[in-house]
């Protein structure tokens, strides 16, 4: 028997099990960067670096469409989200999330939540301690909310940032969390068809030029405005995902209280530094383990085969782990960023590929211009990091440390 006809072993529970690890574990198995498989009873081919990146976001290679299983769609990306489109109708869906790539979006919605953050702050000083993960969602929330024109109480904030977390956290399990994550995507899609329903009607103004605005009066490919549902879900695709840089905040303040070197350059608004240590959390801490699609064609990569119609994953927590591309991968190391230029399929926390054309993450540019913010805040806020579990699991999708980062003896700015 040949070693393309070689019948494969399923694998989707050892990938349960290890979480992050799993991946990269088969590649040091396999010494290579690439691996045949088998999961959810799929053929798959796992691939791993900048070639493999531009192979699996070349549409005529991979298609997303049908590639996303039932439970992420239900509980992070929702049904008939730009994430499921393919060519023409991906494209012109993406025009929507264009705009957000602008480098005035990005300091707008990094001065609401900065703005937002300031105005938590007092409020956490009368508190003995916080959970940072916590607050710093509810922060998130507030800002986007804000900036994208979507009305939301301050006193609905919480309960809105709880279902915006609990989308993400629920998508890669079972049990109690993906239920709690299903039932918090019903609540919030119905909260925003109602106001997409309301801005139609006229019942609400959308701000001018803002999200809401662009959102309900975009039309697709067939010339249709968006279904209120389908509406709402892309709405959340702004929200939702703005909410989750939470896991990067609390990522962050584990740095700096891991490497607390770093504080003094992100204090003094070293503006390269800050892109920088944003890059650095990005890549260092676990949050998206790997990516998926499906073989347009029967492929081969490197000697290795899938058949059309099985998966092609792409190797996310290995590949900004690779030894051959970042020298030192497991040491938290900013500065790296400032040694030489990171090619755009190198440093893949957020997908890869192009932003304006292909499936990388429209709001990347905010994820970073967000976090660049927040950092610095952390770096200048009075605080201390009392006794916790600070441990952060592998076998935990998506993972956080343990303790949520509580911080005690909040103050104001400290320069």
């Amino acid at each position: 028997m040949d070693v393309l006809s070689r019948p494969l072993i399923d694998r989707t529970l050892p990938l349960l099990a290890e979480g992050y690890a799993w991946l990269p574990n088969r590649m040091r198995d396999a010494s290579g960067s690439v691996v045949r498989t088998r999961i959810m009873g799929r053929p798959a081919l796992a691939l791993r670096g900048p070639e493999a990146v531009r192979f699996f976001y070349d549409e005529r290679n991979v298609h997303r469409h049908r590639a996303i299983p039932e439970p992420v769609l239900g509980t992070l990306f929702g049904h008939e989200a730009v994430h499921t489109l393919d060519g023409a109708a991906h494209r012109a869906r993406k025009e929507l999330f264009l705009p957000l790539l602008e480098p005035t979006a990005v300091a707008g919605l990094a001065e609401h939540v900065s703005d937002a953050w300031d105005e938590a702050v007092p409020e956490w000083g009368r508190r003995a301690s916080v959970v940072l993960f916590d607050e710093a969602a509810t922060v998130l929330t507030r800002g986007v909310h804000r900036w994208a024109g979507v009305p939301l109480d301050d006193a609905e904030a919480g309960a809105a940032a709880r279902d915006m977390t609990a989308m993400v956290d629920g998508f890669a399990t079972a049990g109690p969390r993906h239920l709690r994550a299903r039932r918090a995507r019903g609540r919030q899609e119905e909260r925003l068809a109602r106001l997409v329903r309301d801005v139609r009607t006229g019942a609400v103004t959308a701000p001018a030029g803002s999200v809401l605005e662009r959102v309900c009066g975009h039309h697709d490919l067939s010339g249709e405005p968006l279904s209120e549902k389908t509406a709402a879900v892309e709405l959340l695709n702004v929200l939702r995902p703005t909410t989750a840089l939470a896991w990067f905040v609390a990522f962050a303040a584990h740095a700096l209280h891991r490497w607390p070197e770093n504080r003094a350059p992100l204090a003094k608004g070293d503006v390269a530094f800050q892109t920088a240590f944003a890059h650095e959390v990005r890549r260092f801490y676990p949050f998206v383990p790997f990516l998926g699609g499906l073989a347009a064609r029967d492929l081969f990569w490197r000697g290795a085969w899938v058949p059309e119609g099985g998966l092609v994953v792409l190797d996310v927590y290995g590949q900004n782990h690779d030894e051959t591309l970042w020298g030192d991968p497991y040491a938290f190391r900013p500065r790296r960023f400032l040694e030489r230029a990171v090619g755009r399929d190198e440093l893949i926390p957020q997908g890869g590929g192009d932003p304006a054309s292909g499936h990388r993450c429209p709001g990347e540019g905010l994820t970073v211009g967000v976090l660049e913010t927040l950092a610095a805040q952390l770096a200048r806020m009075e605080y201390t990091v009392p006794d916790q579990n600070l441990t952060i699991s592998l076998h935990r999708v998506p993972t956080l440390p343990h303790s949520g980062v509580v911080l005690a003896g909040v103050g104001r700015a400290a320069v």
